[in-house]
């Protein structure tokens, strides 16, 4: 009896042990005892993960120079079916992708708006609208001519005494005008004489001028010449500042007998101090032919040189003193010794300069 209960009490126990026998441990190896009771066995292990794969491996991003990756179309690409989570992100270069290259869209040229219908209606002139088209009119012919108004300027640029080995003379140098700053009636007058016997020499000039540029007035009119043998002549010169602010005169003479002579000036002022200028002088004459009964030779005819210092007590006057030497040459020089005189002089000066 006993044989017999131990035969089915060992089946019972294979028979509820076979399950567990059967079961594979194969995949649990490596993993150390399970915890005690009271510890959760831990998870089996998942499947290993199928290979990253990348899904932009079908777009090859070309070289920045060439196209960059910026005109890639991803409003194109199905992202719904994409699995973004199995993507290894951590094996993606995004620094080699070239978005920064990306080209910029240009916004395209500005369009301008059109001006409204009615800009283009009401009078040329919107002062019009206001003050009426009569008194504008008037208005802008004022305005074409605001510092066009006539003035009178008077010049004594050399009134002085000559003080030679000879004999003391005189001598005066003045201009002046009536007019606008493009149109005037120039005059001007210069002579000289000594005190003994008076003028020897004068001349006076009428002129038309016009304005030729802001420097140069083109000049034309007539001379006279009074002491010696009188003569009229044609004048036709230039006056004005030319560069390096030297003051220029220049004129060609015609005279009634057909002589033709040319004259030409030039100073300049050097403002040692605000009252105290040293101004060189030259004038040189020239002659296309012998004029006897006039002592003037053809050629180079005359050269003055002067150097004068003058005191601005005010601006309208101004004393100086100064030094000038003259010369003859050619056969104005011969002309000269044939009638008792020097041909070369050199003379203190001493006078005053004056404007209004």
């Amino acid at each position: 009896m006993k044989a017999l209960l131990s035969t089915v009490a060992g089946l019972a126990w294979l028979t509820t042990a076979a399950p567990v026998l059967a079961q594979d441990h194969s995949g649990h190896e490596g993993y150390a005892a399970p915890a005690p009771a009271t510890a959760p066995s831990p998870a089996p292990s998942p499947p290993p993960l199928p290979a990253a794969v990348d899904p932009h491996s079908g777009h090859a991003v070309p070289p920045a120079a060439d196209a960059p990756s910026g005109a890639m179309d991803h409003g194109a690409m199905d992202h719904g079916s994409m699995d973004h989570g199995s993507m290894n992100h951590g094996a993606m270069d995004h620094g080699a992708m070239g978005q920064a290259n990306a080209v910029q869209v240009s916004p395209g040229p500005t369009v301008e708006t059109p001006p409204p219908p009615e800009a283009g209606s009401g009078p040329p002139r919107a002062a019009d609208a206001i003050w009426g088209a009569e008194a504008m009119r008037a208005s802008r012919a004022d305005l074409k001519t605001h510092g066009d108004f006539p003035l009178f300027w008077f010049q004594a640029d050399r009134a002085e005494v000559q003080v030679s080995d000879g004999e003391d003379q005189f001598l005066w140098d003045t201009q002046g005008y009536y007019g606008s700053p493009t149109r005037r009636l120039w005059f001007k007058s210069e002579g000289e004489g000594s005190f003994a016997e008076g003028i020897d020499d004068a001349e006076v000039q009428a002129l038309y001028s016009q304005a030729v540029s802001p420097y140069f007035d083109l000049q034309a009119g007539a001379r006279q010449d009074f002491g010696g043998a009188e003569t009229t002549y044609a004048t036709l010169g230039v006056q004005g500042m030319a560069p390096y602010q030297f003051e220029l005169d220049a004129a060609l003479f015609l005279s009634h007998r057909g002589d033709l002579t040319a004259r030409i000036e030039a100073e300049l002022d050097e403002r040692i101090t605000q009252r105290l200028i040293l101004q060189p002088r030259a004038e040189v004459s020239l002659a296309a032919q012998d004029v006897p009964q006039l002592g003037i030779g053809v050629g180079l005819d005359k050269v003055e040189l002067g150097l004068r210092l003058r005191y601005e007590i005010v601006r309208e006057f101004a004393p100086y003193i100064g030094i000038e030497q003259s010369w003859r040459l050619g056969h104005s020089a011969d002309f000269a010794r044939a009638a008792g005189a020097d041909p070369r002089t050199t003379s203190l000066v001493a006078g005053i300069r004056f404007w209004f």
